[in-house]
């Protein structure tokens, strides 16, 4: 990326709180860096030296089970961080970090955040409201891939998906990302067949409609029913 880094810090949805002081330090020990869609930001079990905030583009989390399965525990898009609370814990990275599209992140040293954050108050609320929010929807998609109805966690998935970065157009809500089959079954914590099978059903009954881009859900309102039901 051409922008200084200040300008990112700015407008990232993470850190554009700062008071101007607070960010001009952070810009002093933080970098840009760019990853290539399929490319790795860190893996399971690595040392979390470096704490990731993304800036554009969009990363899945993967953790693989002790059965041998990975599952997608979440999308994560701008502004949010990947991998801090290991960071912050000195612990290994408890999942691996993916681009699933081309990306950009903020990428700021431990040591060096850890030494910031005793000094910026501002940095401390910024990163505490994005966490809290990051832990209550993890713990929420334990909950979603461990119970309920197959059709019932695809049907939760587009609707979220949706939620968060749906395109209004007048034959529905088009989702801008692209998911094979396998990563609709991490996703959902089933099988690639299972989901190939789903996908193809609701493109007939034209719930979710697969295109080179993304999805194209014409009613949102009749999966949020599916999950309610």
């Amino acid at each position: 990326m051409s922008f200084p880094i200040e300008a990112v810090l700015r407008v990232n949805p993470l850190y554009r709180s700062l008071s101007e002081k607070d960010r001009k330090r952070l810009a002093e020990a933080a970098q840009l860096r760019s990853f290539a869609r399929g490319e790795t930001l860190f893996a399971e079990g690595d040392p979390s030296e470096l704490l990731h905030t993304i800036v554009d583009g969009r990363v899945k989390l993967v953790k693989v089970l002790p059965i041998g399965r990975e599952v997608i525990l979440e999308i994560l898009g701008p502004g949010d961080p990947v991998g801090a609370i290991a960071a912050l814990q000195s612990r290994p990275y408890p999942a691996t970090a993916v681009a699933i599209e081309p990306a950009s992140c903020i990428l700021i040293r431990s040591a060096a955040f850890f030494h910031l954050i005793e000094t910026c108050p501002s940095l401390v609320r910024g990163l505490l409201v994005g966490l809290s929010f990051r832990l209550i929807q993890l713990t929420q998609r334990i909950a979603e891939v461990s119970g309920s109805r197959v059709e019932v966690r695809f049907a939760r998935l587009f609707a979220k998906l949706a939620e968060r970065m749906g395109e209004p157009r007048e034959t529905g809500v088009f989702i801008p990302i692209s998911l094979s089959r396998q990563d609709l079954a991490d996703l959902t914590g089933t099988t690639i067949e299972t989901a190939i099978r789903i996908m193809s059903r609701w493109a007939k009954e034209g719930r979710v409609l697969t295109e080179k881009e993304g999805f194209l859900v014409p009613d949102v309102e009749a999966l949020a029913a599916m999950e309610e039901g």
